[in-house]
């Protein structure tokens, strides 16, 4: 047997064996559960710090005015700084802020050229706003649509057979100018065609960009008689007002129009091709063609010039609708749409708004090859082929995005007697095929009765 001090020893080094273990697990145990708790609490400030940082610049963004893009202060003259290299520089805080408040704003190359609009823009504002849809027709243009007896077509009674309406904003003269010198020329035409052209327009957002812009636009009412000018202010977003201002400019002040172009002013239109396209054409029959967009979903990117939230447009899908670089209607077709417009939500999308009264009317626009609202594509297979030539052109009618000096370039090529193209000896030779009947729409989709269209409550 073992003396009774020796198991008390025994006994107390297990005791004390014991305590360090329980000790060093204890210790292990509180870090893991410092650290866990630590993690946590730093995703929690991370969650926090984003949405705030998201928050403040959604509320510093937001526009007090309606149906406009978000309110920007007019431009200083800054001789030798770029807007990309501005944030680089060391500063004030109080410029560096500011200059982070309006780091989504693009500014505009063009003085008093509408921008786009970037979001986030107040939809909410809009939606509340957006019944304001009447507005006063500041300069008109009552006699454009009576034509001359020397010019009178047998039974038009002095409409005239095809109008040109061209959207614009104030700021833009030399395309105007381009436009009146080219292919918008008003006049008396082959086959006893008489054309008139009209400019559409609303105030500039940005008055101070372009001084005295309201006598630019009435000296030019003066000597050429073609502005149409409402008193909306001229923003991306409000394109869709001047859509429905000048469907009923058409049908009261020229109702008896055969056809009508419209178009951007950036374009290159082959008017001689689209007279020949309508050639055997109704004008009592619903027509309208163009560059038809189809299965179009709506734009959530945020970054998008063309965003449009849920809460606004809740749909999968668009209603086939024209790019708006240019499309032609029959008069029949205008006066419709005029009428069922009015019943039609507005929506910020001018193009998709227009295709949302054609759905509500029953009219299937119809797609034609020579629209090219996108531009020309130049194939992958031949990367240095020179897109911008006379001989694409002459077989096209509308080409998107062209600069002043292109369109009077052009112009005057096709227009040259010494133009020599290879690939056909006739310009006229082979006309514009549609695919499928005239009037029939680019593939078969369900009958427009059956789809609920976007009309007012």
């Amino acid at each position: 047997k073992l003396p009774m001090h020796s198991c008390s020893n025994l006994s107390l080094q297990k005791m004390l064996r014991k305590m360090v273990t329980m000790r060093r697990i204890f210790h292990v145990k509180a870090d893991v559960m410092c650290t866990v708790l630590l993690l946590m609490l730093f995703c929690i400030l991370l969650y926090v710090h984003q949405n705030m940082s998201i928050q403040f610049n959604i509320l510093s963004s937001k526009s007090p005015s309606s149906h406009l893009e978000p309110q920007l202060p007019p431009c200083k003259p800054q001789p030798k700084s770029k807007p990309s290299q501005s944030k680089s520089k060391p500063q004030s805080k109080s410029r560096t802020k500011s200059k982070l408040r309006k780091k989504n704003v693009t500014p505009t190359k063009t003085a008093g050229k509408p921008l786009p609009t970037m979001p986030p823009f107040d939809f909410e504002r809009y939606l509340r706003e957006k019944d304001n849809r009447n507005f006063k027709l500041l300069i008109d243009q009552p006699e454009k649509c009576h034509v001359r007896e020397a010019e009178e077509e047998e039974g038009t009674k002095k409409a005239p057979y095809m109008l040109i309406a061209v959207k614009s904003v104030a700021a833009d003269f030399d395309k105007r100018q381009v436009v009146r010198r080219t292919w918008g020329k008003e006049g008396h035409f082959q086959n006893n065609v008489s054309i008139r052209t009209v400019f559409l327009l609303g105030v500039p957002r940005n008055q101070s960009a372009l001084p005295l812009w309201d006598r630019l636009l009435g000296y030019e009412s003066q000597t050429f008689r073609d502005i149409l000018l409402w008193d909306f202010e001229d923003t991306f977003f409000n394109l869709t007002l001047k859509e429905t201002h000048f469907l009923e400019w058409v049908n009261s002040s020229c109702p008896h129009v055969k056809f009508i172009f419209k178009g951007d002013a950036d374009v290159y239109v082959n008017i001689e091709n689209i007279l020949e396209m309508l050639q055997g054409q109704k004008p009592e029959e619903d027509l309208f063609v163009g560059d038809i967009i189809i299965h179009a979903k709506p734009i959530r990117r945020r970054t998008s010039k063309y965003f449009v939230p849920e809460f606004v447009y809740g749909g999968g899908l668009y209603p086939n609708y024209a790019g708006g670089g240019g499309f032609v209607m029959s008069g029949h077709t205008a006066r419709r749409l005029s009428s069922a417009c009015q019943q039609v939500e507005l929506f910020p999308i001018d193009d998709v708004f227009l295709g949302m009264c054609l759905q509500l009317i029953g009219v299937k626009p119809s797609r034609h090859q020579g629209f090219r609202t996108f531009g020309i594509p130049r194939p992958s297979a031949a990367p240095h082929l020179q897109t911008f030539d006379p001989c694409f052109y002459r077989e096209l009618m509308v080409v998107h995005s062209l600069s002043v000096p292109q369109i009077w370039l052009m112009w005057n090529l096709l227009h040259d007697p010494k133009l020599s193209c290879h690939n056909s000896t006739n310009p006229t030779s082979g006309p514009f095929r549609w695919r499928g009947r005239m009037g029939e729409a680019v593939e078969e989709e369900a009958d427009y009765g059956g789809k609920q269209v976007f009309v007012t409550h």
